[in-house]
């Protein structure tokens, strides 16, 4: 039988009742009813055209044909086992692979990596150059991204999605704007950033008032390199963490998202 036809599922249920020779126990074991075993187990004999158990006085019994398969089997699920513990190996370091906005990562993520880092032992960061860069083509583990929801991926929000309209203590009277972000109607822009990192960039140097994502001009507050102008207001963005559903049910990854998250 190829490879990419054998009933894999059925097999597993045929191993638990041929240890348990019940299809009660080898039920209880599989977290599934006793009828959906026997018919897992009928499905399989007709697939293989040999009749794998008998109903004795004594109860169930293995017929030769299902002894002859059952060592042979086993050792295959062990095969399989080594094979998910080694492709697992990698997923169990402490090693970690992040997409983020270069200035969200200075403001936000840089401190709060160093404060996981301290606590857990050996761990290392590789950052990918490119903040939107491909999952599986960087062989990312996580991204944060500056969106209005996960979509397709799985993710939590790290901070609330507000924004705030924030300028240097000593500032021209001018705007700073960025894509996604638009001004006040009627207001001209004396600059047109590429990136809300360019955008802070700008306020910083005291070129005009922009409005960020408070998560990004927090600390810049916080330092008295930035000031508000009004309170932070309801936002659609917010900075989320993100990753295709096998990364995030990973125990590396769910280590990290804890932390930050929390």
């Amino acid at each position: 039988m190829k490879r990419t036809h054998l009933p894999l599922n059925a097999l597993r249920v045929f191993d638990a009742a041929a240890r348990h020779l019940s299809f009660t126990r080898a039920a209880d074991e599989l977290a599934v009813t006793p009828a959906a075993v026997g018919q897992q187990i009928r499905a399989l004999e007709d697939v293989l055209g040999v009749v794998l158990f008998r109903r004795t006085s004594k109860g169930l019994e293995l017929t030769p044909e299902g002894a002859a398969g059952l060592d042979p089997l086993r050792e295959g699920f062990l095969r399989f086992e080594e094979s998910v513990e080694a492709m697992q190996a990698g997923q169990a370091s402490d090693r970690y692979t992040i997409a983020v906005p270069r200035e969200f990562y200075a403001e936000w993520l840089a401190p709060r990596l160093a404060r996981f880092q301290a606590g857990t032992t050996g761990v290392q960061y590789i950052l990918a150059p490119d903040e939107h860069a491909d999952f599986t083509e960087a062989n990312l583990d996580l991204a944060i991204r500056l969106v209005d929801g996960p979509g397709e991926l799985e993710g939590v929000q790290l901070a609330p999605a507000m924004r705030v309209t924030v300028a240097a203590p000593e500032h021209r009277d001018a705007w700073i704007e960025w894509p996604g972000m638009p001004l006040p109607q009627g207001v001209t822009p004396c600059i047109r950033a590429g990136s809300p990192g360019q955008a802070l960039a700008s306020a910083l140097a005291g070129m005009g008032r922009t409005i960020l994502p408070l998560a990004l001009a927090e600390g810049g507050i916080a330092r008295g390199a930035l000031v508000a102008e009004g309170e932070p207001e309801q936002a659609n963005r917010a900075y989320w963490l993100l990753a295709p559903p096998p990364q995030w049910r990973s125990k590396k990854v769910r280590s990290l998202v804890g932390f930050l998250s929390s």
